[in-house]
């Protein structure tokens, strides 16, 4: 932390917000002697490739270096340590189909007792084994249901059947004060004052920590919380003014589509939030690919969601010193072709048509001659013969090179008088595709 910052603020001096805060200094602090030795202590590096980009000095929060690659362990340790001997004698309980399960793994394995790891039936198998692997002997891992909600209400079910303790994910103040410590290493790392922080919002709980710990020691910054354009409940729910769920999500950002946020991390964020921001999926996508190809840094998409926003704050944070907190990397391999392929579509390069061409000889080949560009290429091709009509429909997916070659692609199309439509502007027809 920047000695202006120390000097001039201390814990036990009133800022206008601090009368309300719920998450104290002082029991983030003990979160972060308990998670010695547990937890490591992320770096806090200055990205040279981002600085530049946006004009503006940014760090980033390395929570995807994590023992767990992820900031969970702190929340889920801090929580189970802090419950007596006869409930850690009885053991533990959570659903999660990611990190949080595997954060509950490793305190469980770090504290010798046992839990129990509810999780979806169809999770991938990654994510079970690394569950299994960082509990190792002491988790038993229950695939059951075909939703986390599912498996949400079989863990709540079987802690009253056997009086064990139900770890929450987010809603908690003991997991909300051990994600808290991250913001206790954001200021004594940084080197400057900071302007802005850029905060992932998934149930809320990460951002209400922090949050806390920055209206308490370093109120100047505006704290922004970020969500996913597919699952906006916190945003929601702020503009709304009472925790709302949502009825459908798009669950790519797996790591923070949540239908419901935390009853007290709504009320955390509603307090000291400046504001919460989506941003759109296909972007999230493209910042990974970014992130990979010149940083060599692997994330998973709610990992990017605090540096792919930075793109709407452009103007605000020149000369600035911003903190993206990156909150995970537990990204499956499997996965990298849906992300390249929802990149090229936000970025324009990918679209779809329904075309239904004449069923004549020689029409397909007039398309590929007269309508496409010299650097416009066919990746997606599906047709299908109709007897008795004059027209045959294809599924055509076509990749360019450059964006602005899509107006003169149309244009093409029109003066030729082939019948299409559009499918990037029908998510219903599109999903089925891509």
């Amino acid at each position: 932390m920047s000695t202006n910052i120390k000097t001039t603020l201390r814990p036990e001096e009133s800022t206008p917000t601090q009368s309300s805060i719920v998450i104290g200094l002082h029991a983030v602090k003990a979160a972060e002697l308990k998670l010695r030795g547990v937890a490591r202590r992320t770096p806090l590096e200055q990205n040279a490739n981002l600085s530049d980009e946006f004009s503006a000095n940014v760090y980033l929060k390395r929570e995807d270096l994590q023992i767990v690659r992820s900031y969970k362990i702190r929340g889920a340790f801090n929580k189970i340590s802090s419950l007596s001997a006869e409930e850690l004698a009885r053991g533990v309980v959570c659903a999660s189909a990611g990190n949080h399960a595997q954060g509950v793994a490793y305190s469980c394995n770090k504290l010798r007792i046992h839990g129990k790891i509810f999780m979806p039936a169809p999770t991938p198998q990654q994510k079970v084994r690394q569950v299994k692997m960082f509990g190792r002997e002491f988790v038993e891992v229950i695939l059951i249901g075909d939703t986390f909600d599912d498996a949400y209400k079989e863990a709540l079910a079987d802690c009253t059947r056997h009086g064990m303790a139900f770890i929450h994910p987010f809603d908690d103040v003991k997991v909300i004060e051990g994600q808290g410590t991250v913001g206790l290493e954001i200021l004594d790392d940084c080197p400057e004052a900071i302007d802005y922080v850029f905060l992932p919002i998934g149930g809320g709980g990460l951002a209400s920590g922090v949050a806390s710990i920055f209206k308490t020691l370093h109120p100047e910054a505006k704290l922004i919380g970020v969500e996913p354009l597919g699952a906006p409940a916190m945003k929601l729910s702020l503009e709304k003014g009472v925790n709302t769920a949502l009825e459908k999500i798009d669950k790519f950002v797996d790591g923070a589509a949540v239908k419901r946020v935390g009853d007290l991390t709504f009320s955390i964020c509603k307090e000291l939030l400046d504001g919460v921001v989506t941003v759109a999926e296909g972007q999230i996508c493209t910042r990974i690919l970014r992130l990979y190809n010149e940083d060599a840094i692997v994330v998973e998409p709610a990992g990017a969601l605090a540096i792919a926003v930075m793109e709407q704050f452009r103007e605000e944070i020149r000369g600035k010193t911003v903190v993206c907190v990156v909150s995970g990397s537990n990204n499956d391999i499997t996965r990298t072709e849906e992300i390249k392929e929802r990149s090229m579509l936000y970025e324009g390069l990918k679209h779809y048509f329904i075309v239904r061409f004449p069923q004549r000889a020689g029409a397909l080949r007039e398309f590929l001659s007269e309508v496409l560009g010299p650097t416009d290429d066919i990746t997606y091709f599906q047709y299908s013969k109709k007897t008795a009509r004059e027209r045959g429909p294809a599924v055509v997916g076509l990749e360019l090179q450059d964006r602005n070659d899509f107006d003169a692609l149309i244009e093409r199309m029109n003066a030729r008088n082939i019948t299409y439509e559009y499918l990037n502007d029908r998510p219903d027809l599109l999903q089925h595709i891509v």
